[in-house]
């Protein structure tokens, strides 16, 4: 007899979203603050952007089954047009300014407290892992949620492969600095370019993953292509978007968001419903559909897999 037992942050089906309507951000914004969701239909929107990359031939890679959820995954066509990345805006529509985004030639820096420091272009690095796709909950800070079929690698191959010294405690990264590609980072009261960090525990946990494509297919440019983050377990702005360094340090790296208001936007950012942001409740997410919610679950559903990494910990403040 076979007894099938679901990990805690599998999701029943009736959760999924679907393809059919989107929830903009002013609809996003009102849900927080309690006034109800205003449900914009997707109506003539058009398909995902088409994506020239010579990484094409690597995708579609083979599905990692241990990463999957009980639920439909949210459409493309509403991830892809619904996306925060202010280098290129503070609104969610970006996708097409995004498109100014040159992803070749792209070179990644690992440099710090390692043994293997190197520069080395994107398509190189992908020739050194194995790409597979993992099915991961989203959580936004803002508490919008959706369901996406990454493609990538563990951040840990990306550890293993530089090499940390003994004293290295923390990994930092930092996206491009283009002004004149990018308007967004024409901003000057920003603190460009965009930096995140996470403890070395936490980027070798099984779950922290580098993105290199999403939907069987190389990571189109308003995702953060060539090369983002997804750490499922915290809040999206942890995951930092089209990296270029990755540096190891004993130091803990002060992050984009942390910088502006730390108060709001803290180092950890792990999920919490018992926590609110300083502005709204995180007590409960809603799913980019007809606005329907469901409780929000602590570390996103994903306890069993990092809820160790913060052991001995309480009296740091984890979840800002």
């Amino acid at each position: 007899m076979n007894i099938i037992r679901k990990r805690s942050w599998e999701l029943p089906e009736s959760m999924a979203t679907p393809e059919h309507v989107f929830l903009n951000r002013r609809a996003v914004l009102a849900g927080m603050a309690g006034t109800g969701a205003i449900l914009a239909g997707l109506g003539g929107m058009r398909p995902a952007f088409a994506e020239e990359d010579p990484s094409a031939g690597l995708y579609p890679a083979p599905r990692n089954e241990a990463f999957k959820l009980d639920r439909e995954i949210t459409p493309e066509r509403l991830t892809s047009r619904y996306n925060n990345f202010y280098e290129f805006g503070s609104h969610k529509q970006i996708a097409e300014a995004a498109q100014a985004l040159k992803i070749r030639p792209w070179e990644v820096v690992i440099d710090g407290l390692c043994d293997n420091p190197q520069t080395i272009g994107i398509d190189d690095l992908l020739k050194k892992v194995q790409l597979e796709e993992r099915l991961y909950r989203h959580r936004c800070v803002e508490a919008w949620s959706m369901a996406v079929p990454w493609t990538g690698f563990a951040l840990a191959d990306l550890v293993r492969l530089a090499g940390p010294k003994a004293e290295a405690k923390y990994l930092r990264m930092e996206t491009f600095l283009d002004p004149d590609t990018a308007s967004g980072q024409r901003a000057t009261w920003y603190p460009w370019p965009y930096v995140e960090g996470v403890t070395l525990a936490e980027a070798t946990n099984e779950l922290a993953f580098l993105v290199t494509g999403v939907y069987g297919k190389p990571l189109a440019k308003q995702y953060g292509a060539p090369l983002r983050l997804a750490l499922p377990w915290k809040y999206g702005f942890k995951s930092i978007k089209s990296i270029v360094r990755f540096s190891f340090t004993d130091e803990r790296p002060v992050s984009f968001w942390e910088e502006i208001q730390s108060a709001e936007y803290g180092f950890w950012a792990n999920v919490n419903p018992e926590v609110p942001h300083p502005r709204w409740s995180q007590a409960r997410e809603q799913f980019l559909n007809d606005g329907s919610y469901r409780p929000t679950l602590l570390f996103n559903g994903y306890g069993e897999q990092v809820a160790d990494l913060y052991k001995g910990m309480e009296g740091e403040r984890l979840y800002l």
